[in-house]
């Protein structure tokens, strides 16, 4: 098994001792099932998507219309009016 150390501060210290007792296991064990619990729960979450990689297939699907319409304020002069 490796060895990796770790500082953190003394109230935290005292927070996985007493836990480690409480247990009954050592710190380090304590320790390593907090890791790994905080890694599985880490590896289930969903990964990050872009609204690009989700509304991929609708990218450049419009044919026709202005070449301009995102950067001309004139194709919004009567937007939102009835």
């Amino acid at each position: 098994m490796n060895t990796l150390t770790v500082k953190i501060p003394a109230g935290l210290e005292a927070a996985v001792a007493q836990a480690s007792a409480q247990a009954h296991v050592s710190k380090s064990e304590l320790v390593r099932r907090a890791l790994e619990a905080y890694l599985r729960q880490r590896d289930a979450q969903a990964p990050f998507v872009s609204a690009l990689e989700q509304a991929g297939d609708l990218v450049g699907c419009f044919a026709g219309g202005p070449v301009d319409l995102s950067s001309n304020p004139e194709h919004l002069a009567d937007f939102g009016r009835v």
